[in-house]
């Protein structure tokens, strides 16, 4: 599998290997052309090192994770370790001898270069995303917007790209998770300044699909999902995605 991931990153990343260890001729590692960060590593170690049966050599490929959550999913799969040589809170090892399949090791290197970018590079090539986005009753009728529309404007955050997907949040007294958007325009200049509001930009949000209020409160997302508040945009937890897209 080792010339299959060599070949994947030069075709999509324009990307060569670099061989910096005399000693270890056959570990090498891709970086970013930018911030010389390392998106990817290969190594030959020996099974046993791994905590694996047998004592040949194998080749590993080391890669960042920076979704702790999703990389504590990968580590329960055969095949996926925790990082040898490397920082375990966020990098992985995934053993190359087939028992990860090679379209699960692509995307896995995509994940780990997006991780690894600058920030200027990252925002270009994020997949899209999905966002939790808190709506205050107070300032704006949510429970009523999508009643003769199917697309609002919303106060945009810098973050959200077309594509990304909006689970809005609805704040007190309703506390609840309302609706899954899609962004299907974004940076749009707005000019609005209240008492406690201020919107320099907004986005237009599609609805696709409504919850039941009961469904993601406030309460069941603090004990089942570890998020204690959403005062601003912040990121979806793989655990709780998979239930809002069910």
């Amino acid at each position: 599998m080792r010339e299959e991931i060599f070949t994947y990153i030069k075709k999509k990343y324009k990307v060569s290997p670099e061989y910096p260890w005399g000693k270890y001729e056959n570990n090498a590692v891709f970086r970013h052309s930018d911030n010389q960060k390392w998106f990817a590593l290969v190594m030959e170690v020996g099974r046993d090192k791994l905590g694996l049966p047998g004592n040949e050599r194998v080749d590993v490929l080391n890669l960042k994770i920076d979704d702790r959550m999703l990389k504590d999913m990968l580590l329960k799969e055969k095949g996926i370790l925790p990082a040898y040589h490397m920082n375990k809170e966020y990098w992985i090892s995934v053993v190359l001898d087939g028992t990860v399949k090679e379209d699960k090791v692509f995307d896995l290197i995509s994940a780990s270069f997006v991780a690894t970018a600058s920030k200027k590079k990252k925002e270009k090539v994020r997949p899209p995303k999905e966002w939790i986005v808190p709506a205050n009753p107070k300032f704006y009728d949510i429970e009523h917007a999508f009643d003769n529309t199917d697309t609002i404007d919303w106060k945009q955050s810098s973050s959200v790209k077309t594509g990304d997907t909006i689970f809005m949040y609805v704040a007190a007294p309703v506390s609840a998770i309302l609706y899954k958007c899609k962004a299907v325009e974004v940076d749009i200049p707005y000019k609005y300044t209240g008492k406690d509001l201020t919107i320099t930009m907004v986005m237009k949000l599609r609805l696709l699909r409504r919850y039941e209020q009961k469904q993601f409160t406030f309460d069941k997302l603090k004990a089942d999902y570890g998020i204690y508040a959403v005062r601003g945009p912040r990121g979806v937890p793989n655990s709780l995605s998979h239930e809002l897209n069910r």
